[in-house]
Protein backbone atom coordinates (compact mmCIF):
# COMPACT_ATOMS: atom_id res chain seq x y z
CA UNK A 1 0.00 0.00 0.00
CA UNK A 2 1.60 3.38 -1.00
CA UNK A 3 1.95 5.86 1.77
CA UNK A 4 -0.56 8.41 2.61
CA UNK A 5 -0.19 12.25 0.94
CA UNK A 6 1.80 14.82 2.99
CA UNK A 7 -1.31 17.48 3.17
CA UNK A 8 -0.13 18.90 6.66
CA UNK A 9 2.80 20.61 8.11
CA UNK A 10 3.22 22.14 11.59
CA UNK A 11 5.21 25.35 12.12
CA UNK A 12 6.13 25.63 15.70
CA UNK A 13 6.35 30.00 16.09
CA UNK A 14 5.67 29.96 20.15
CA UNK A 15 9.78 30.46 21.26
CA UNK A 16 10.82 33.48 23.07
CA UNK A 17 13.18 34.54 20.52
CA UNK A 18 15.66 35.72 23.50
CA UNK A 19 18.49 35.75 20.98
CA UNK A 20 17.24 38.68 19.45
CA UNK A 21 16.01 40.88 22.15
CA UNK A 22 15.52 43.42 22.62
CA UNK A 23 13.99 43.40 19.04
CA UNK A 24 11.50 40.58 19.80
CA UNK A 25 10.64 42.22 23.42
CA UNK A 26 7.01 42.77 21.46
CA UNK A 27 7.54 41.56 18.22
CA UNK A 28 7.40 37.98 17.32
CA UNK A 29 10.56 36.55 16.32
CA UNK A 30 8.75 35.00 13.14
CA UNK A 31 7.82 38.46 11.28
CA UNK A 32 11.54 40.07 11.23
CA UNK A 33 11.81 40.49 7.56
CA UNK A 34 14.25 39.15 5.63
CA UNK A 35 14.69 41.66 2.61
CA UNK A 36 10.24 42.28 2.10
CA UNK A 37 8.93 38.79 3.79
CA UNK A 38 9.39 37.90 6.89
CA UNK A 39 10.80 34.55 8.35
CA UNK A 40 7.52 32.55 8.66
CA UNK A 41 6.19 33.19 5.52
CA UNK A 42 9.63 31.81 3.50
CA UNK A 43 8.63 28.63 6.05
CA UNK A 44 4.77 28.73 4.60
CA UNK A 45 5.93 29.33 0.99
CA UNK A 46 8.68 25.75 0.44
CA UNK A 47 5.85 24.26 2.57
CA UNK A 48 2.53 24.89 -0.15
CA UNK A 49 5.56 24.61 -3.19
CA UNK A 50 6.52 20.72 -1.49
CA UNK A 51 2.32 20.12 -1.86
CA UNK A 52 1.11 21.21 1.61
CA UNK A 53 -2.25 22.23 1.59
CA UNK A 54 -2.91 22.49 5.69
CA UNK A 55 -0.63 24.85 7.82
CA UNK A 56 -0.90 24.51 11.48
CA UNK A 57 1.18 27.18 13.28
CA UNK A 58 1.60 26.81 16.68
CA UNK A 59 1.78 30.13 18.44
CA UNK A 60 1.94 31.57 22.07
CA UNK A 61 1.40 35.15 23.82
CA UNK A 62 1.94 38.05 21.81
CA UNK A 63 2.36 36.28 18.50
CA UNK A 64 -0.90 37.59 16.76
CA UNK A 65 0.81 39.33 14.43
CA UNK A 66 1.51 36.13 12.33
CA UNK A 67 -2.49 35.60 12.20
CA UNK A 68 -2.93 38.92 11.01
CA UNK A 69 -0.17 38.60 8.30
CA UNK A 70 -1.87 35.52 6.84
CA UNK A 71 -5.49 36.93 7.30
CA UNK A 72 -7.02 39.65 4.81
CA UNK A 73 -6.74 43.18 5.33
CA UNK A 74 -9.62 44.72 4.00
CA UNK A 75 -8.43 48.62 4.57
CA UNK A 76 -5.23 48.12 3.42
CA UNK A 77 -6.59 46.16 -0.16
CA UNK A 78 -9.01 49.15 -0.18
CA UNK A 79 -6.51 51.46 -0.24
CA UNK A 80 -4.00 49.71 -2.21
CA UNK A 81 -6.99 49.80 -5.12
CA UNK A 82 -7.72 53.76 -4.71
CA UNK A 83 -4.28 54.14 -5.31
CA UNK A 84 -4.09 52.17 -8.40
CA UNK A 85 -1.44 49.49 -7.02
CA UNK A 86 -2.83 46.79 -8.93
CA UNK A 87 0.69 44.55 -8.33
CA UNK A 88 1.01 44.73 -4.49
CA UNK A 89 -2.76 44.19 -4.24
CA UNK A 90 -2.11 40.96 -5.97
CA UNK A 91 1.32 40.47 -3.74
CA UNK A 92 -0.90 40.74 -0.68
CA UNK A 93 -4.09 38.84 -1.51
CA UNK A 94 -1.69 36.17 -2.06
CA UNK A 95 -0.75 35.65 1.34
CA UNK A 96 -3.72 34.85 2.77
CA UNK A 97 -4.44 32.71 -0.22
CA UNK A 98 -1.43 30.15 0.21
CA UNK A 99 -2.46 27.44 2.25
CA UNK A 100 -5.49 26.87 4.86
CA UNK A 101 -4.16 28.02 7.94
CA UNK A 102 -4.64 27.02 11.80
CA UNK A 103 -3.60 28.34 14.73
CA UNK A 104 -3.17 26.29 18.45
CA UNK A 105 -1.72 28.03 21.11
CA UNK A 106 1.47 26.34 23.21
CA UNK A 107 0.49 27.99 26.93
CA UNK A 108 4.44 27.38 28.03
CA UNK A 109 7.34 27.63 26.00
CA UNK A 110 8.06 23.63 27.06
CA UNK A 111 10.30 22.73 23.90
CA UNK A 112 9.75 21.70 20.62
CA UNK A 113 8.28 18.25 21.05
CA UNK A 114 6.12 20.12 23.48
CA UNK A 115 4.77 22.35 20.48
CA UNK A 116 4.23 19.31 18.14
CA UNK A 117 2.23 17.57 20.84
CA UNK A 118 0.29 20.37 20.66
CA UNK A 119 -1.10 20.30 17.17
CA UNK A 120 -1.88 16.54 17.66
CA UNK A 121 -5.93 16.96 17.22
CA UNK A 122 -5.40 18.87 14.32
CA UNK A 123 -3.00 15.71 12.54
CA UNK A 124 -5.08 12.80 13.60
CA UNK A 125 -4.08 9.71 11.98
CA UNK A 126 -2.02 11.91 8.82
CA UNK A 127 1.36 11.54 8.18
CA UNK A 128 2.52 14.91 8.59
CA UNK A 129 5.50 17.46 8.15
CA UNK A 130 7.37 19.91 10.45
CA UNK A 131 8.98 23.12 9.68
CA UNK A 132 11.22 25.67 11.37
CA UNK A 133 10.86 28.33 10.33
CA UNK A 134 14.25 30.10 11.70
CA UNK A 135 16.25 27.70 9.26
CA UNK A 136 15.84 29.17 5.97
CA UNK A 137 16.98 26.80 2.87
CA UNK A 138 17.20 28.55 -0.36
CA UNK A 139 16.94 25.41 -3.08
CA UNK A 140 15.72 24.76 -6.45
CA UNK A 141 14.26 21.89 -4.82
CA UNK A 142 12.39 22.63 -1.86
CA UNK A 143 13.83 21.23 0.67
CA UNK A 144 10.64 19.62 2.80
CA UNK A 145 9.75 18.50 -1.16
CA UNK A 146 13.08 16.41 -0.86
CA UNK A 147 12.44 14.84 2.12
CA UNK A 148 8.64 13.75 0.79
CA UNK A 149 9.63 12.18 -2.01
CA UNK A 150 12.10 9.98 0.22
CA UNK A 151 8.73 9.73 2.34
CA UNK A 152 6.77 8.71 -0.52
CA UNK A 153 9.14 5.53 -1.63
CA UNK A 154 7.25 3.85 1.86
CA UNK A 155 10.63 3.82 4.08
CA UNK A 156 9.08 5.37 7.39
CA UNK A 157 10.15 8.64 9.10
CA UNK A 158 12.45 10.89 7.30
CA UNK A 159 14.73 13.90 8.72
CA UNK A 160 16.30 16.69 6.79
CA UNK A 161 20.15 16.66 7.72
CA UNK A 162 23.46 18.66 6.51
CA UNK A 163 26.82 17.95 7.22
CA UNK A 164 27.93 20.95 10.14
CA UNK A 165 31.57 21.55 11.71
CA UNK A 166 32.88 19.64 14.42
CA UNK A 167 32.65 22.97 16.38
CA UNK A 168 29.45 23.53 15.63
CA UNK A 169 27.73 20.21 16.57
CA UNK A 170 26.61 21.03 20.22
CA UNK A 171 24.36 23.49 18.78
CA UNK A 172 22.13 20.83 16.96
CA UNK A 173 20.19 17.15 17.23
CA UNK A 174 23.13 14.88 15.91
CA UNK A 175 22.54 11.30 14.15
CA UNK A 176 24.55 8.24 13.52
CA UNK A 177 23.83 7.09 10.83
CA UNK A 178 24.38 4.12 8.15
CA UNK A 179 24.39 5.81 4.55
CA UNK A 180 21.70 3.53 2.00
CA UNK A 181 22.29 5.49 -1.21
CA UNK A 182 23.59 8.82 -1.91
CA UNK A 183 22.55 11.38 0.71
CA UNK A 184 20.01 8.86 1.89
CA UNK A 185 20.92 7.47 5.45
CA UNK A 186 19.40 4.90 7.89
CA UNK A 187 19.08 6.53 11.48
CA UNK A 188 21.28 4.69 14.11
CA UNK A 189 20.56 7.24 16.87
CA UNK A 190 20.20 10.62 17.89
CA UNK A 191 21.40 12.39 20.47
CA UNK A 192 20.29 16.18 21.78
CA UNK A 193 23.44 18.89 21.42
CA UNK A 194 26.15 16.60 21.98
CA UNK A 195 29.36 17.57 23.19
CA UNK A 196 31.91 17.89 20.60
CA UNK A 197 34.09 14.83 21.69
CA UNK A 198 30.81 12.72 22.05
CA UNK A 199 29.06 13.78 18.92
CA UNK A 200 28.41 10.52 16.82
CA UNK A 201 28.91 12.40 13.41
CA UNK A 202 28.72 15.69 12.06
CA UNK A 203 25.17 15.31 10.38
CA UNK A 204 22.55 17.54 11.79
CA UNK A 205 18.90 17.85 12.07
CA UNK A 206 18.10 21.34 10.14
CA UNK A 207 14.56 21.92 10.92
CA UNK A 208 12.63 19.65 8.45
CA UNK A 209 10.52 16.29 9.31
CA UNK A 210 8.23 14.75 7.94
CA UNK A 211 6.82 12.08 10.52
CA UNK A 212 3.74 9.48 11.29
CA UNK A 213 1.32 10.05 13.91
CA UNK A 214 3.01 7.04 15.89
CA UNK A 215 5.31 10.19 16.89
CA UNK A 216 2.85 11.40 19.58
CA UNK A 217 2.63 8.60 21.60
CA UNK A 218 6.99 8.74 21.88
CA UNK A 219 6.72 12.52 22.45
CA UNK A 220 3.81 11.64 25.05
CA UNK A 221 6.28 9.29 26.72
CA UNK A 222 8.91 11.56 26.22
CA UNK A 223 10.37 12.81 30.15
CA UNK A 224 11.21 16.98 30.12
CA UNK A 225 15.05 17.23 30.62
CA UNK A 226 16.42 20.41 30.68
CA UNK A 227 14.58 23.95 31.22
CA UNK A 228 11.43 20.97 31.45
CA UNK A 229 11.10 21.01 27.89
CA UNK A 230 10.39 17.53 25.93
CA UNK A 231 12.80 17.17 22.96
CA UNK A 232 11.38 16.50 19.64
CA UNK A 233 14.68 14.63 19.50
CA UNK A 234 14.06 12.33 22.31
CA UNK A 235 11.17 11.16 20.93
CA UNK A 236 12.26 10.29 17.42
CA UNK A 237 15.15 8.35 19.25
CA UNK A 238 12.73 5.88 20.84
CA UNK A 239 10.60 5.81 18.01
CA UNK A 240 14.01 4.96 15.81
CA UNK A 241 13.96 1.87 17.76
CA UNK A 242 10.51 0.69 17.19
CA UNK A 243 10.31 1.65 13.40
CA UNK A 244 12.73 2.35 10.46
CA UNK A 245 13.72 5.87 10.54
CA UNK A 246 15.78 8.04 7.55
CA UNK A 247 17.92 10.63 7.13
CA UNK A 248 18.15 12.74 3.54
CA UNK A 249 21.06 15.02 3.03
CA UNK A 250 19.70 18.57 2.36
CA UNK A 251 20.62 20.30 -1.34
CA UNK A 252 20.22 23.73 -0.68
CA UNK A 253 21.80 27.05 1.21
CA UNK A 254 20.74 26.38 4.17
CA UNK A 255 20.68 29.98 6.42
CA UNK A 256 19.85 29.98 10.45
CA UNK A 257 17.87 33.04 10.57
CA UNK A 258 17.36 32.06 14.35
CA UNK A 259 21.04 33.63 15.35
CA UNK A 260 21.88 37.00 14.67
CA UNK A 261 24.76 36.44 12.34
CA UNK A 262 23.27 33.87 10.63
CA UNK A 263 19.82 36.39 9.82
CA UNK A 264 21.97 38.95 8.66
CA UNK A 265 23.79 36.38 5.92
CA UNK A 266 20.29 35.35 4.99
CA UNK A 267 19.16 38.76 4.49
CA UNK A 268 22.39 39.93 2.43
CA UNK A 269 22.52 36.66 0.47
CA UNK A 270 18.54 37.42 -0.52
CA UNK A 271 19.03 41.27 -0.73
CA UNK A 272 21.44 40.11 -3.90
CA UNK A 273 19.25 37.94 -5.47
CA UNK A 274 16.48 40.12 -5.56
CA UNK A 275 15.67 41.18 -9.42
CA UNK A 276 15.16 44.84 -8.38
CA UNK A 277 17.24 45.25 -5.47
CA UNK A 278 20.18 43.20 -6.43
CA UNK A 279 22.40 45.55 -9.12
CA UNK A 280 21.73 48.36 -6.66
CA UNK A 281 22.89 46.36 -3.14
CA UNK A 282 25.61 44.90 -4.82
CA UNK A 283 27.35 48.24 -6.23
CA UNK A 284 26.45 49.73 -2.54
CA UNK A 285 28.48 46.47 -0.88
CA UNK A 286 31.07 46.82 -3.39
CA UNK A 287 31.64 50.45 -2.26
CA UNK A 288 31.67 49.17 0.76
CA UNK A 289 34.82 46.65 0.67
CA UNK A 290 37.51 49.31 1.23
CA UNK A 291 36.29 50.47 4.63
CA UNK A 292 35.41 46.60 5.94
CA UNK A 293 37.05 45.87 9.12
CA UNK A 294 38.25 49.58 9.50
CA UNK A 295 37.61 50.67 13.04
CA UNK A 296 35.24 53.94 12.91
Amino acid sequence: MSPAAIRKAIIPAAGLGTRFLPATKASPKEMLPVVDKPLIQYAVEEAVAAGIEDIIIVTGRGKRAIEDHFDRSFELEENLKGNGKAQLLKDIRRISELANFCYVRQPEALGLGHAVLCAQHLIGDEPFAVILGDEVIDAKVPALAQLIRVFDTGNGAVLGIQKVKRAEVSHYGIVATRRVAGGLHRVLDLVEKPAREAAPSRYAVIGRYVLSPEIFPMLEQTSPGKNREIQLTDALRLLSRRAPMYAQEIVGRRHDAGDKLGFLKATVEFALKNPVLGPQFAHYLKGLRPTIGRNP
